[in-house]
């Protein structure tokens, strides 16, 4: 795992959560179920550690960062946000951020106006075979799942 940029899913709720747990969720952004924030790795590290029971995790692709930027990306008041605002705000259109982003080059905290996490629907067909209560590893779907990510975040996209 040492590649920059990381997709993390929050995929269990709230109840019963340890309180150093929930403050983590709270300085990652993770607010409610099937919510992804793009973390830099080096940074995140501890956080990922305390919150892998709750989460999944992998690194995410430049195509795959792209559509969700274009289609869960939100602006301040819910709207979505539009090829201008990102040009307006970073200079970028939705590739150069893409790249710009994994690079490490910009975080999403950065731009002002944008919200640093989306909102993804629950897949497509479900979750894996073991459901959330499993690691990866052992066909659920919690902790580090290297690009396997990618074809989670297509089916809650």
């Amino acid at each position: 795992m040492d590649m920059t940029s990381l997709a993390v899913v929050r995929v269990r709720g709230d109840v019963g959560l340890h309180p150093d747990v929930r403050k983590t969720f709270d300085l990652l952004r993770l607010h409610q179920k099937h919510a992804c924030v793009v973390v830099n790795f080096e940074n995140a590290r501890s956080m990922l550690n305390a919150v892998k029971d709750f989460t999944t995790f992998g690194e995410i692709d430049k195509k795959t960062l792209v559509k969700l930027l274009r289609t869960r990306g939100r602006m301040a008041g819910n709207k979505p946000i539009t090829e201008e605002f990102v040009k307006d705000k970073t200079k970028y259109n939705f590739d150069e951020l893409a790249e710009a982003i994994l690079d490490g080059k910009i975080s999403l905290n950065q731009i002002p106006g944008f919200k640093p996490f989306f909102r993804l629907q629950p897949p497509v067909g479900g979750f894996e075979r073991s459901g959330i209560k499993r690691g990866y590893g052992e066909g659920g779907v919690l902790g580090y799942r290297s690009k396997n990510i990618n074809k989670l975040l297509e089916k809650m996209i």
